[in-house]
């Protein structure tokens, strides 16, 4: 879990580079400061169990297990990319491991993955589908939509809020009654916790007794895990931070994964050198990843509208 959350931050750290130096085009929305939810909530789950992420994917991608050379060569634009360079940052998607995509609507993941529990269900093959969702999301028709049907089907799902306490520079207060959105599961009859969502090991056993009763047939959960972002919203180019700077120290002194590598170094799980191996490797899958994504070629202009309309099979 350590050294998949530092493969999340250094992939951050460097599309984020590439994107204000111009390398890369469109909007991306980095999820630095929030490893720990992406990783934890991931650990507990199988191949054959699926996600459905957010608008902030790509920690979602690699917690699931994606490959991050054709994580940055969709990112590129380039047709060994996930979306064969259609897609972009926001939708990117995997289903030979359960990554049912990013998505650019917020909520838009929410009824994506009951259907996914739903088929689990139908199919009684003890799978289950876990759907990221931010706190801005808790303000939107599908999520008490989903909720509902979820808890009245008793669906293999569990709701993951990743609550960063902002929407975009505007504080969750703003648009939400609540500030906790754990607490809304009780109106669906929903079981519902809350963890810190930057302790990798805190997310872990949460999201794996939510995912023990999925599959157990006790229907769904409703976590919450409070984390923050430690970057900005999106980035297009450069821009100003409009976050207070003693709120983001406060919350940079709990950065996820230098309280990971604490704890790995006090319980002498991890030493000093061990460390600095997996930092060096780290930044060498990044390194090779960029390569392959700038070395994969670009799609051939026939190829624009492949994907778009069903084949009919009919010559008309």
């Amino acid at each position: 879990m350590y050294r998949r959350m530092l493969l999340i931050r250094a992939f951050e750290e460097r599309v984020l580079a590439l994107r204000i130096d111009g390398r890369i085009e469109g909007v991306v929305h980095p999820c630095i400061g929030q490893e720990a939810v992406a990783v934890g909530a991931c650990a507990p789950l199988a191949q054959t169990d699926e996600i459905t992420s957010t608008h902030r994917g790509h920690g979602h991608c690699l917690g699931k297990g994606a490959d991050p050379g054709r994580m940055m060569a969709e990112l590129f634009g380039r047709r060994d990319g996930y979306c064969s360079g259609k897609g972009g940052s926001m939708h990117i998607a995997d289903f030979e491991i359960g990554m049912l995509g990013a998505n650019g609507i917020v909520g838009g993941g929410m009824p994506i993955a009951a259907g996914a529990a739903l088929a689990h269900a139908l199919r009684a093959d003890e799978g289950v589908a876990l759907c990221f969702f931010s706190e801005g999301a808790a303000g939107a028709g599908p999520f008490h939509e989903v909720l509902n049907i979820a808890a009245m089907w008793k669906l293999p799902l569990v709701f993951l809020c990743e609550n960063n306490g902002y929407a975009a520079e505007n504080p969750a207060v703003l648009n939400l009654s609540s500030p906790d959105v754990a607490p809304f599961g009780e109106p669906h009859g929903l079981p519902h916790a809350t963890t810190d969502g930057n302790d990798v090991v805190a997310v872990y056993e949460t999201v794996q007794l939510a995912v023990d009763r999925a599959r157990a047939g006790e229907g769904a959960t409703l976590v919450e895990a409070k984390t923050f972002r430690l970057s900005g919203h999106a980035f297009r180019g450069p821009r100003p931070e409009e976050r207070a700077p003693d709120l983001i120290e406060s919350w940079r002194q709990r950065d996820p994964i230098v309280r990971m590598r604490e704890r790995l170094l006090r319980t002498r799980i991890l030493d000093e050198a061990r460390d600095a191996d997996l930092v060096a490797e780290v930044a060498r899958e990044i390194a090779a990843a960029e390569r392959f994504a700038e070395a994969s070629p670009w799609p051939d202009a026939e190829s624009a509208l492949v994907g778009l309309f069903s084949e009919t099979g009919s010559n008309d």
